[in-house]
């Protein structure tokens, strides 16, 4: 029987479809590492069928990172040279956005799989591994012949604590997988993460002797890499990097358009400060008010959405690291760097300079854990700094008490425990395998996309604490800024620290910075007539600042909006009251649609917070929630979003009431059901 014209249209829409699906990997390109510092030349030997691989580079350990801020990242790189010194394991680390998962379950029993995934927000999976959560719950069959072990990493303070790594256990048992170690995981919360990780490793080792019969050896650094020295080549040379995000802005010939994106943490957009700006009133502290101009790129944001600074350390830190590690006449020196395993991804562009790598992809300004320092014991200038380190390394309370009490870095703690003597024996292979890579710093925009649609705002404290010995312990972003800042507005101001603001061969003259936009969750209801209540305490105010920019555009543009109830803390009201005379022009906008309620914690002898406040308007939030009003609380996650928490239950309760355990799952309801909303930190 023939076919009508709407029979061969159908087939042919189905013919185009299946030819779609089943060429897709053929025309859709993923990039072969995620990582925020990934080498564009570098890989393309693997393909993205995850089983071919192993066998292909005769791998019988894989380790799968989810990680959002690279410390994920940094546990499995860490774990897969251990494993591989003390076991003999061939190992893989593998970022779960470079492969398809479809073959998960033909991994045969002679592969160990670990999976060392983080969670992100409340119980999301990060970035890279929503693909894979999304097969686990949907595509997986049966896993009856994987082998596997899971630590994730979280936040206690969130509602939904280490929800992926619990998850992701649990799916694979449920799938018929065989747990070879026991599920582990660390609270960032607590402060914790490191010796929680280095329990569960130790537990991990302990099966794989007792329990898989696996003979330990004596840890002994074996390399990934190899560096080769570029005699012929000098900080001149095009071709070198001296810190450019990755090879497109290397290549000053390409014909790339490096305004076009897509941009993420492979790829950045400079985008230049227009306007930056002092908001305290405060000689000890500081927080100031930036403004992107993305005008010339695609870059797209959305209000509450996130913005990433790509990072680099201050002068004044990179001194100290090359002076550690006797390393100062050589920071100009060119060399490359060579895998010696075919799946290592080399992890920055090369050839580098010295200099370059420890300014742009080291993290050597944060604290230092007691895993560096037993992997870093064997390179001690001498026998009485090794018996030193070994001794406090193995000591968790008096590596508390000796390293991070002081706020060490990793010069700072390596200086004091040889004396002053550089520690001249350390392979700088070993310091780009073992140091943690600098990982973008993200910021919750202050702006909203709907009236600033060219220009990104975030507010941001600097971090600076002076010690008693006289060292600076300096977040690594916010004092970026603040050299900015001094600089921009000809301030006579001098900076505790200072940076490159030209940055590699003067990309980013004129106050630009790489940024990149983070999509986040935290946002306004789809309905503009829903009320809102509003909570953020310091920086916390930011994204709250964007939402009323937001809902002020709407009113111009002749929207019904709800009820915006806002409460902000912070210690005076004339030292520190971010944004205070923004607010006065809200309310005359909004009217009645708009109250802020302040607490001033050290304006009285009683300290008062915002938790207090939200408790003195009890039946004025009640009867917002009763008309269906989304809560939104951003800023301190360790105190202030749990003490705001208890607040909102109390009110519940005796508003409504009910008992207090009642009121508790009243507000783990609105939380399931995003009415209950948390940007903290």
């Amino acid at each position: 029987m023939a076919l009508d014209s709407l029979d061969l249209y159908v087939v042919i829409i189905l013919v185009v479809a299946v030819a779609a699906y089943f060429g897709k990997n053929q025309f859709i390109t993923k990039p072969e590492t995620t990582g925020f510092l990934s080498n564009d030349s570098n890989g393309g030997t693997n393909s993205r069928n995850i089983l071919e691989t192993l066998k292909k580079n005769n791998k019988n350990a894989l380790l799968v990172f989810g990680s959002q801020t690279g410390t994920a990242e940094d546990y499995s790189n860490k774990m897969s040279r251990e494993l591989s010194s003390r076991f003999g394991l061939k190992t893989m680390v593998a970022d779960f956005a470079d492969y398809e998962w479809d073959n998960l379950g033909d991994i045969n029993d002679d592969i160990l799989v670990f999976f060392i995934l983080a969670t992100y927000g409340e119980g999301e999976p990060t970035d890279n591994a929503i693909d894979f959560i999304e097969f686990l719950d949907n595509e997986a069959d049966t896993l009856s012949t994987l082998r596997f072990t899971v630590f994730g990493l979280g936040n206690s303070t969130y509602e939904f604590y280490n929800a992926i790594g619990r998850k992701v256990d649990l799916k694979l048992e449920e799938k018929g997988a065989e747990r070879f170690a026991e599920y582990g995981e660390g609270d960032d919360g607590k402060g914790t993460l490191d010796e929680d990780f280095l329990s569960w490793k130790d537990g991990v080792f302990d099966s794989l002797r007792n329990n898989l019969n696996f003979e330990e050896k004596e840890l002994k650094y074996e390399p990934s890499l190899k560096l080769i020295p570029r005699d012929d080549l000098t900080i001149d040379d095009l071709s070198v990097s001296l810190g450019e995000p990755n090879k497109k802005y290397i290549d000053t010939k390409a014909s790339v358009d490096l305004t076009k994106g897509p941009f993420d943490n492979t790829h950045p957009y400079l985008a230049p400060i227009t306007k930056i700006k002092e908001l305290f009133n405060s000689k000890e502290r500081s927080c100031v008010h930036v403004e992107f101009d993305i005008s010339n790129s695609n870059l797209k944001y959305s209000t509450g959405d996130h913005l990433a600074v790509w990072p680099q350390n201050s002068n004044e830190k990179i001194d100290l690291f090359l002076k550690t590690f006797d390393l100062t006449n050589k920071k100009d020196e060119v060399f490359e760097l060579k895998s010696l395993d075919s799946t290592y991804h080399i992890p920055f562009p090369t050839p580098i300079t010295y200099e370059a790598v420890i300014r742009h992809h080291l993290e050597i300004s944060g604290p230092v854990s007691r895993q560096f320092f037993l992997s870093i014991a064997a390179f001690a200038p001498n026998e009485e700094t090794k018996t030193k380190l070994t001794t406090i390394a193995n000591d968790k309370s008096k590596y508390a008490e000796e390293i991070t009490a002081k706020k060490f870095n990793i010069a700072d703690a390596l200086l004091y425990l040889s004396s002053g003597k550089p520690w001249n024996k350390v392979p700088f292979e070993f310091l780009i395998e073992n140091v943690q890579h600098l990982t973008p710093r993200y910021y919750s925009i202050s702006s909203s996309s709907m009236r600033e649609k060219t220009t990104i705002n975030i507010t941001a404290v600097v971090e600076t604490e002076i010690e008693p010995d006289n060292r600076i312990v300096s977040g690594v972003v916010t004092n970026l800024l603040k050299d900015i800042e001094i600089s921009k507005n000809k301030s006579t101001e001098k900076p505790l620290v200072t940076y490159d603001l030209k940055g590699p061969r003067s990309k980013y003259d004129n106050y630009k910075l790489p940024v990149h936009v983070r999509r986040s969750t935290f946002k306004l209801p789809s309905s503009s007539k829903t009320p809102i209540i509003l909570v953020g305490p310091g920086t916390g105010v930011a994204p709250l600042r964007g939402f009323i920019r937001e809902r002020i555009t709407q009113q111009e543009n002749d929207v019904n909006i709800g009820s915006s109830l806002l409460f902000y803390g912070c210690r005076n009201e004339n030292e520190d009251y971010l944004y205070k005379d923004e607010w006065s022009e809200y309310a005359k906008k909004l009217g009645d649609k708009f109250e802020i309620i302040t607490a001033f914690s050290r304006s009285t002898s009683k300290k008062v917070y915002v938790q207090h406040k939200i408790l003195e308007n009890s039946t004025k939030i009640n009867d917002l929630l009763q008309q269906g009003a989304i809560i939104y609380v951003c800023g301190d996650a360790s105190h202030m979003a749990r003490d705001v928490q208890q607040a909102f239950i109390k009110i519940i309760s005796q508003e409504r009431k009910i008992d207090l355990e009642k009121a508790s799952e009243l507000v783990r309801s609105l939380k399931v059901q995003n009415r209950y909303q948390e940007d903290v930190w």
